[in-house]
C-alpha cells in the first residue's frame, strides 16, 4: 500500500491543505492583494480526479471542483468519444486515462476522486483509491454487493480518508422537517414504511443481449468497461446505460433510486441492518403457461419485505416495503383520494398509529413533505425546492471535508459518508439478495423444476450472513476476473 507522498519536512500535501487555512490566519499581508480579488492559492486547492468522467460523472466532477475553486488534473474514462467529452472540454487541463489504476499510480498528487461508474466497478475503484490514501466521493449505490460495502466502511475509518455516497437527496435541508416530525412524535408508533419507483426506465426483464464484436466503438476499451466481471464479447445494449438491468453490472431498480427512496425513512427512523428479507418478482410470459426465466438479469417488477428492529427513534419493529415495476401501495383512507401519494411514479409512507408521513423522492425532485394527522390535520413543507447550489452543495460539502480533514466537524456533518452510507446500501442491497436466491431453481427427482430458495431469508447483519438458507449466502458477494479482486 502506498502512503501519501511526503515532503523532505515529512508533511504530506494534505496536511499542507489542511494546516493553510489556520496558517493564512497570521498572514499580515491580505491574499487578496497578493494575488487579486477572488484569488486562491495553489496550496489550498484540492487536486481532484474522476473516475467515469461522462453522464452522472460529469457533473459530480464539475459541482466537486465547485466552479473552479479546485483544480482537477486527472479524467479517467473507458470511453471520452460520448458525454465524457463535455468533462474533456470543461477541464482541458486534465490528463485523460482510460484506467482508473493508471491514473493513481501515475498521478501521485490526487488527493481525492469521484467515483461515477457502472456498479460493479464502485467497490474495485473505491478500495484502489483509498488503498492510496485519496479521499473517495462514490456515486449509489456505493457498492455492487452486500460484501464490498462493509469493506469500504470499515476501510474509509483505517485508512482515514474522508467519503461520501452520491446520494444527493441526503443534503436535502427539507429532510429535516420529516425527521422533525417524527422525532416530535407527530404520527406515534411507527410500524409500517411503504416504498416504491416507476422504475426499471431501462431493458430489463428479458433475454441478455447477443454479442457483437463488430459493433464496439473505436473508442470504447471494453476490457476495462468489463472490470471485474467475466470476460465476454463485446454486446451492445450495455454501456453507456442498460449495464444497470444485469447482475454482473448492475444493480438494478434498487440500485438506482433505492438509495435515494430507502434513506429517507432510514435516515429519518434511526434504522440499521435488517433481520429478514423476502420477495417476489413479475413474471413476463412470452408463450403459453411457463414464465420466462432469465436469471443473469433482473426481473421487470418486485416486491421487498424488510423487518428492521427497534431503535430510539421508531421505538417498534419497523416493516418496510419495496415495489418497483410501477407497482404502488393502496391510497390510504387518510390521504384525501384527489391527492396523489408521495410523489407519484416514487414515493415513500411512514405510517404511524396517529397518521401518516408521506414524501417523494429525495434526489433531484421536489420532497413535497406532507403530514396527515387521524383527527384530519394537514401539514405541508414546501411543494417546490429552491436550491441555493447544485445538488445539495452534496459534492461541495465533502470537498470541504477533505480539506478539513478526517474527524473533523464538516467531515462528521456529511450527511452520506460511509459510516452511514455502508450499513444504508447494504439494506438496500439485500432486496437484490432476496430476489436472487428468489430465482434459483434446479430439477427435482420427478424432473420438474422446482425453485428452492422462495422463502423468508433470515439475515445476521453482524456476520454477514443468511443463517437459514446456505446457498443464499452466494449473492452476498461475488467472484472477480483476476486482476480486479477486492
Amino acid at each position: 500500500m502506498r502512503k501519501p507522498k511526503k515532503n523532505s519536512e515529512g508533511q504530506t500535501r494534505r496536511d499542507f491543505i489542511k494546516n493553510a487555512a489556520i496558517a493564512s490566519s497570521f498572514m499580515i499581508v491580505p491574499r487578496h492583494v497578493l494575488g487579486g480579488v477572488g484569488f486562491i492559492s495553489p496550496s489550498d486547492q484540492l487536486n481532484l480526479a474522476a473516475i467515469g468522467a461522462g453522464g452522472k460523472g460529469a457533473s459530480d466532477i464539475r459541482n466537486a471542483s465547485v466552479n473552479g475553486r479546485e483544480r482537477v488534473t486527472a479524467l479517467c474514462d473507458v470511453d471520452f468519444s460520448g458525454s465524457a467529452k463535455a468533462s474533456v472540454e470543461r477541464f482541458p487541463d486534465a490528463k485523460l486515462y482510460a484506467d482508473f489504476r493508471k491514473m493513481l499510480d501515475t498521478e501521485k498528487d490526487i488527493d481525492a476522486v469521484t467515483i461515477s461508474t457502472p456498479d460493479h466497478v464502485h467497490g474495485p475503484a473505491a478500495k484502489y483509491a483509498m488503498e492510496r490514501g485519496k479521499h473517495v466521493y462514490v456515486q449509489k449505490p456505493m457498492t455492487h454487493n452486500i460484501k464490498e460495502a462493509r469493506m469500504l466502511t470499515e476501510m474509509a475509518r483505517s485508512q482515514k480518508v474522508v467519503t461520501q455516497m452520491g446520494n444527493q437527496g441526503g443534503s436535502n435541508e427539507l429532510l429535516k422537517l420529516v425527521q422533525k416530525w417524527v422525532d416530535d412524535d407527530k404520527i406515534g408508533k411507527i410500524s409500517k414504511v411503504e416504498v416504491w419507483t416507476n422504475r426499471p426506465v431501462w431493458p430489463q426483464g428479458g433475454a441478455f443481449p447477443k454479442p457483437n464484436p463488430s459493433a464496439k466503438p473505436d473508442a470504447l476499451n471494453w476490457d476495462l468497461w468489463l472490470g471485474p466481471s467475466p470476460e465476454i464479447p463485446y454486446t451492445p445494449g450495455l454501456h453507456p446505460f442498460s449495464w444497470r438491468g444485469w447482475w454482473n453490472y448492475g444493480t438494478g431498480a434498487l440500485g438506482d433510486v433505492g438509495c435515494h427512496l430507502i434513506d429517507i425513512p432510514f435516515r429519518t427512523l434511526g434504522l440499521h441492518y435488517p433481520t429478514d428479507a423476502e420477495c417476489s418478482v413479475g413474471s413476463v410470459y412470452s408463450g403459453m403457461w411457463t414464465p420466462d426465466y432469465h436469471p443473469d438479469g433482473c426481473p421487470a417488477s418486485s416486491f421487498i419485505s424488510l423487518n428492521f428492529a427497534a431503535t430510539p427513534k421508531s421505538k417498534s419493529p419497523i416493516n418496510m416495503t419495496w415495489m418497483d415495476g410501477g407497482i404502488k401501495p393502496a391510497h390510504p383512507d387518510i390521504i384525501p383520494a384527489d391527492q396523489e401519494i408521495g410523489g407519484g411514479a416514487n414515493g415513500v409512507l411512514i405510517i404511524g398509529e396517529k397518521g401518516i408521513i408521506a414524501t417523494n423522492i429525495n434526489d433531484s425532485s421536489p420532497l413535497m413533505p406532507k403530514l396527515y394527522l387521524n383527527d384530519g390535520t394537514q401539514e405541508f413543507g414546501p411543494q417546490t425546492e429552491e436550491n441555493i447550489e447544485p445538488e445539495y452543495g452534496h459534492q461541495r460539502k465533502w470537498v470541504d471535508a477533505c480539506k478539513a480533514g478526517f474527524g473533523s466537524k464538516e467531515h462528521k456533518g456529511l450527511t452520506s459518508s460511509f459510516d452511514y452510507a455502508g450499513p444504508m446500501t447494504e439494506t438496500v442491497l439485500m432486496g437484490n439478495l432476496a430476489i436472487r436466491s428468489y430465482m434459483l431453481r434446479r430439477e427435482n427427482s420427478k424432473g420438474q423444476m422446482e425453485f428452492y430458495g422462495r422463502k423468508k431469508l433470515l439475515w445476521d447483519g453482524d456476520k454477514l450472513l443468511i443463517t437459514n438458507f446456505e446457498e443464499a449466502n452466494q449473492f452476498v458477494g461475488r467472484t472477480y476476473r483476476e486482476g480486479w479482486e477486492m
